[in-house]
């Protein structure tokens, strides 16, 4: 009896002590984690001893214990190795629990779907330079890693994650990171892609360039931004550049050119034979031509923006580049996981190295004329040129995410030209050097800001300044010429967007500009200076209303922007500018445009001293006055039709356009003494047809431009005739060709003649009877030129150097026919008191080579 008692209390014993004491070892065993303070208070007990440790350091811990440990070294030995959690035994009692300040880190990357391995991706102690990527089986070990640091890593598809290190300790020992692959929500928006890969129109009309999608378009191997938007129908230059760019008839000054919202008034290179932009970090470009939203004023005849890319990235991307003109490098850097830079550099290699293409260019630029004398007999003078010549352009971007509601934008951009030239006519023993300097500095900053998930602002400001100074020394240093032309620019917009349902947004802003130019003339012989200043500001709010159906048949806006202008010393007026853009889908593949909207601008550039040789400097920006130049006011109508069924697109839009306050000093008329700055107008009928048949791997176009462009000066005779850019028909025919990594372009344009004014014949074409004297002109603009005609060719070949470094190499053939030309005619008067006929000639057979990287 007394046996069986003692037995029943051994066991209720052995169940107490069970319980006071818990058994780990079973838990361990069966593998789940305990909490890491629970664990020492449970070792203390166990083992009769004391820790000592902040208790922060612990909390939120847990720990697996392999039931195999025992002993109290091993055990501590064990949480050392999993949470790098050191002990030091202070007597036989007493214990000291520190973290490391230094740590080693392991883990492996896998996918969170079948948790397959990532061997590549980037694991990456940020704000050091300690990087590795993972092992084939996804792994990766990182040592002497501070306990307070943060892990990133990415791969290439997936979304990137961020780590604190103690975080990352706290999952155990070498634990498994699950990377969820990235996927994009895109709108649905219906789009056209036409032309070649990375031109798109959009439902509004606008067309948009995408330029890491581009492709090729005949007689280019570079993206350049200004050269490409010349292929779409409308747009030209008839003088073979992109700093004279013509969209429907206007002047190169009536467009209105953004880089990530900051007016430019320099876009070229090289005289204008070249875009000043770097395509490779612009990511994209928005061409609109009517319809333009009230956001936007100024540029009475296009818009041209250009946008880089306004998103941070997890990982250097970059590439660098040469071409027959001059090399680039570009690249995008993060820096912090909310902060990145971007910037671009390129420079000429004019100054130190000749090759076909600058030849040729230079050639177009300054002597590309053909000068003959009044019997047609072309004079030939031996003259021998010296030029140095040289031109780069870079530009920064900072990108900071305040966090994930606000993002600032931080960017700058500056581009020059230099030359220095010297001219020596041996026939006549007379010299003529010309120095230049023409430089366009630029900053801005953009806040952008999402509020709700309906509400969104954005603030944008900037100041950009552009100096020409350009000094020419005439008749063997006798003669000096000084001009200087200035343009300071400061702005500010404010913009709200409010959704107010899913298919109705509401824009509205408010913008100020203050514009100043300053234009100086000095000659010494006859004395002669001139400086004429001026400032005008423009307040201009907006409204405009947006409507998409939810099926995307109808896409419509309208919108209002009211510009209030004061000139300090004329005037100050009040203009409202409505604006219209509808869209809709009248069957399946099948839509229909309706725009309109009236635009002003106050800026304009007038054509000075058209003899001097400089070309395209020649154009200096002027403030509008109201009186000898008005503000330049125009309204515009098209309507349209578009049919497009993947493969094969068909568009018809035909125009009207009316611009009021052009002078006759801005419209590039060159002849001596025609005219005297007359105030008048233009207007512009016209129909543009493109059809495209698209393949897997090729595209071809057709595209044809009718244009009746006539000026109106009431105060000549005749009060109305051609405009200098009245370019009745233009034809362009064109195809592209990618065979694997190959591509190739060719491509042919046609246009008419555009019209030029001839002296008057016989004895009366020239008025003696004053003096100097002086031509007498047939009605203007009453010849042509002869047909325009230019086929173009290119290839690039792309090609991988290594699985990180992507190359491409391209050569391009401009006039691949050699064909002369002609791109104007004018008449001056000789010292013998002759008329001599100056006749601009075209770029000839031009090859170019380029060679690229990026990684």
């Amino acid at each position: 009896m007394l046996k069986r008692l003692l037995s029943s209390q051994l066991g209720l014993l052995l169940v107490f002590l069970l319980f006071l004491t818990p058994n780990l070892r079973a838990q361990e065993d069966a593998g789940t984690p305990v909490d890491l303070v629970a664990y020492i208070k449970a070792l203390e007990d166990q083992f009769n001893i004391k820790f000592s440790y902040i208790h922060e350091d612990l909390e939120d811990t847990a720990i697996k214990v392999p039931g195999n440990l025992v002993s109290l070294s091993d055990i501590l030995a064990h949480i050392e190795s999993e949470l790098q959690i050191k002990s030091q035994k202070l007597n036989e009692r007493y214990y000291t629990l520190t973290k490391n300040t230094l740590v080693r880190v392991c883990g492996q990357v896998l996918d969170n779907f079948a948790e397959n391995n990532i061997p590549g991706a980037t694991v990456e102690v940020l704000d050091s330079e300690i990087a590795q990527t993972t092992e084939a089986d996804g792994s990766f070990l990182l040592t002497d890693i501070p306990r307070t640091a943060t892990l990133k890593i990415r791969y290439l598809g997936f979304n990137t994650q961020y780590i604190s290190v103690e975080n990352f300790l706290k999952k155990g020992k070498c634990p498994k990171i699950l990377m969820a692959q990235h996927y994009e929500k895109l709108k649905e928006v219906v789009v056209y892609q036409f032309l070649t890969t990375g031109i798109i129109k959009e439902t509004d009309a606008s067309i948009t360039l995408n330029t890491a999608d581009f492709g090729i378009l005949p007689g280019l191997i570079e993206p350049d931004i200004l050269q490409t938007v010349q292929a779409l129908p409308g747009i030209k230059s008839i003088d073979e550049t992109v700093s004279d760019i013509n969209v429907r008839g206007g002047t190169n000054d009536q467009n209105l050119i953004l880089w990530n919202g900051i007016k430019m008034y320099q876009s070229g290179h090289f005289f204008g034979l070249i875009s000043a932009f770097n395509p490779y970090l612009t990511d994209k470009i928005t061409v609109i031509k009517n319809g333009t939203p009230a956001a936007f004023g100024d540029g009475v005849s296009s818009v041209i923006q250009m946008e880089t890319s306004n998103e941070l990235t997890d990982q250097f991307i970059g590439g660098a580049g040469f071409n027959f003109i001059s090399g680039d490098l570009y690249g995008q850097i993060p820096v912090t996981h909310n902060l990145g830079l971007q910037f671009s550099a390129r420079r000429s290699t004019t100054d130190f190295l000749n090759t076909p293409t600058y030849n040729n260019f230079f050639d177009r630029a300054f002597q590309d004329s053909e000068v003959t004398n009044e019997n047609n007999v072309v004079v030939d003078d031996e003259i021998i040129r010296n030029e140095d010549f040289f031109f780069y352009d870079f530009t920064g971007k900072l990108l900071y995410d305040i966090n994930e509601y606000h993002k600032l934008r931080l960017n700058f951009i500056s581009m020059t030209n230099n030359l220095d030239y010297t001219e020596t006519n041996l026939t006549d023993v007379e010299s003529t050097n010309s120095i230049l300097d023409q430089t366009n500095f630029s900053v801005g900053a953009q806040l952008q800001s999402d509020w709700t998930n309906r509400l969104a602002s954005s603030i944008n400001m900037y100041y950009t300044k552009y100096v020409l100074d350009a000094e020419s020394i005439f008749a063997n240093q006798i003669q000096l010429l000084l001009q200087n032309n200035e343009v300071l620019e400061t702005a500010l917009k404010v913009d709200t967007r409010y959704k107010l349902n899913d298919q109705l947004e509401w824009n509205n802003g408010y913008q100020y500009i203050e514009t100043g130019i300053t234009n100086t003339t000095v000659i010494n012989q006859p004395l002669f200076e001139s400086e004429i200043k001026g400032v005008v500001r423009i307040h201009a709010p907006y409204s405009g209303i947006g409507y998409r159906s939810g099926d995307n048949q109808f896409v419509g806006r309208a919108g209002v922007r009211i510009n209030y202008m004061e000139n300090l010393n004329t005037f100050t007026k009040l203009l409202i500018e409505p604006r219209l853009n509808l869209s809709y889908a009248l069957a399946p593949n099948f839509r229909a445009e309706m725009l309109g909207e009236f635009k002003s601008q106050s800026t304009n550039q007038v054509i000075d001293l058209e003899q001097n040789f400089l070309g395209i400097e020649k154009r200096r920006w002027i403030l509008s006055d109201d009186n000898n130049l008005p503000i330049t006011q125009s309204k515009q109508a098209s309507l349209g039709v578009n049919y497009d069924s993947n493969e094969f697109y068909i568009g018809l839009e035909g125009f009207y356009k009316q611009v009021d306050g052009i002078s006759t000093s801005t419209q590039g008329f060159q002849n001596q003494n025609q005219f005297n700055g007359e105030i008048g107008s233009y207007e512009v009928k016209g129909l543009e047809f493109l059809v495209n048949k698209k393949g897997n791997n090729y595209s071809t176009w057709l595209s044809y431009t009718y244009n009746k462009n006539d000026y109106t000066f009431e105060t000549l005779v005749p009060n109305s005739f051609p405009n200098n850019l009245d370019i009745r028909h233009t034809l362009t025919f064109a195809g592209t060709y990618t065979y694997n990594n190959l591509k190739l372009s060719f491509g042919v344009n046609y246009r008419s003649g555009n019209p030029y004014t001839e002296p008057q014949e016989g004895d009366s074409a020239l008025d003696t009877s004053v003096f100097p004297v002086r031509i007498n002109y047939k009605e203007p603009n009453s010849s042509r030129l002869p047909n325009y005609f230019r086929a173009d060719a290119s290839a690039i070949y792309k090609f991988n150097i290594s699985p990180r470094v992507k190359a491409n190499a391209g050569v391009s053939l401009l006039n691949i026919t050699n064909r002369k030309n002609s791109l104007n005619k004018y008449y001056r008067v000789t010292e013998d008191d002759e008329i001599e006929a100056v006749e601009n000639i075209s770029l000839g057979l031009t090859p170019n080579v380029s060679f690229r990287v990026s990684f």
